[in-house]
């Protein structure tokens, strides 16, 4: 019985109920959209590299390591010689190993050399290895493989050619030694999206006629002659590897870190990214408390308009009096109101973050690299819902007290 009133008044004040309810669910769907995309962004940057167990450079500090190997963010405080990757490369415990050589650019693009064991090895978002949109991996020594962003920004197609800049911020070109796009990765979102990769020995082809960081004067060696010539580098930046067993991936880690021919820091990926987002994270925990402000203001309006109604409701409240209503029954009547608007405004909140997500989805993947899986309400998202109709339930006991003290003469009273 009570049930059809609470039903009935609600729909009586159908325009502003209505929008009491609008307002909830959007503050809901702002809450559960954020959490949503703080998840999907953790596990995306979580997954900017997955399958490999160490990654190895000059020592510095763990997160300054990944981010240049890794996010092509920074530079490297000193190399990793090329005999130390030789050593490191015979250690019985890697199973494979990929060097990176970084140092230039290409139009704000990083260049990275490396091997075509890159290419099989390197992995991301839980094990998804990397596919060409079109073309293959370098096959001559002058050929690059560009990442999807480098192509969309710039234009570029299979076969096009590419001249690649001294440094990162350098108006000096190695115009000698133009390269040709040989592939175009898919999209991944992650930096290998914004990379030119080229082969390493390539890197050190470039610099032929290079010395300490400048140009010879006068001296210009064929590309002919280039080709002949030993391009075992002599340095690299960093390297990824693979070992093999998981069991031996501390071992080897102290073993590295105590390389006694030169300071090497080996860290674990896993390890240095929960590091790097527990000092990122601090945008997204301020963000998410914007988020609990803006449902707790839906719900602090939702109380300010049961306020509002109940003068012009006391005749209402008098009569269910006179009919035999109690105190507790008209407490009640205004406590399971607060429930059925916040708990509708959830689901509308709940179904506006679906559609929504389904709507943005393919969008946000496309031009962030960040995926929002569209799943079922997990058990994180059913206790928002709880707590927000909880809540609507507690801030609607002050407006229900008042009414609860109403009494029968002050509700039949004509006030002028």
């Amino acid at each position: 019985m009570i049930f059809r009133l609470v039903v009935g008044s609600l729909m009586a004040r159908g325009v502003t109920v209505g929008m009491t309810v609008l307002s909830i669910g959007l503050s809901v769907a702002l809450f559960l959209g954020v959490d949503k995309v703080k998840t999907g962004a953790k596990a995306s940057f979580s997954d900017t590299i997955s399958g490999t167990d160490l990654i190895v450079g000059a020592r510095s500090g763990s997160v300054q390591l990944l981010l240049y190997s890794v996010f092509r963010i920074g530079n490297a405080t000193n190399n990793v010689t090329w005999e130390s990757y030789l050593d490191l490369r015979a250690r019985p415990e890697v199973e494979w190993i990929v060097p990176i050589s970084l140092g230039d650019s290409h139009r704000q693009f990083r260049v990275m050399g490396t091997n075509v064991a890159f290419f099989e090895h390197y992995k991301y978002r839980q094990g998804r290895a990397l596919t060409f949109q079109d073309g293959m991996v370098m096959e001559d020594l002058f050929d690059a493989v560009i990442g999807h962003d480098v192509a969309k920004v710039l234009g570029y197609a299979v076969d096009d050619p590419i001249v690649v800049a001294h440094g990162l911020a350098s108006f000096t070109e190695h115009k000698d030694q133009p390269f040709r796009v040989s592939g175009i990765l898919e999209k991944t979102g992650t930096p290998v999206d914004r990379t030119v990769i080229v082969a390493m020995e390539a890197i050190e082809a470039i610099h032929v006629d290079w010395k300490g960081g400048a140009k010879i004067p006068g001296q210009t060696t064929p590309v002919e002659v280039i080709r002949q010539m030993d391009l075992t580098p002599g340095a690299i930046t960093a390297a990824l590897v693979g070992v093999e067993s998981r069991l031996q991936t501390f071992s080897l880690q102290r073993a590295i870190n105590q390389y006694p021919e030169e300071p090497l820091l080996a860290i674990l990926p896993g390890v240095a990214l929960q590091e790097l987002w527990g000092i990122v994270g601090i945008a997204e925990s301020a963000l998410l408390a914007v988020s609990v402000m803006v449902v707790i203001t839906a719900l602090i309006g939702m109380m300010a308009t049961v306020f509002s109604s109940l003068n012009t409701r006391r005749r209402e409240m008098a009569i269910f009096r006179a009919m035999g209503a109690s105190p507790v029954a008209i407490f009640g009547l205004l406590v399971l109101e607060a429930i059925l608007t916040t708990a509708a405004g959830s689901l509308l909140g709940l179904g506006f973050l679906y559609v929504g997500l389904f709507i943005a989805q393919p969008m946000i993947d496309s031009a962030f690299g960040l995926f929002l899986p569209i799943q079922a309400p997990a058990g994180r998202e059913m206790l928002v819902l709880f707590a927000v109709i909880v809540a609507g339930a507690a801030v609607s006991l002050i407006p229900a007290l008042r009414a609860y003290r109403l009494s029968l003469a002050d509700g039949m009273m004509v006030r002028t």
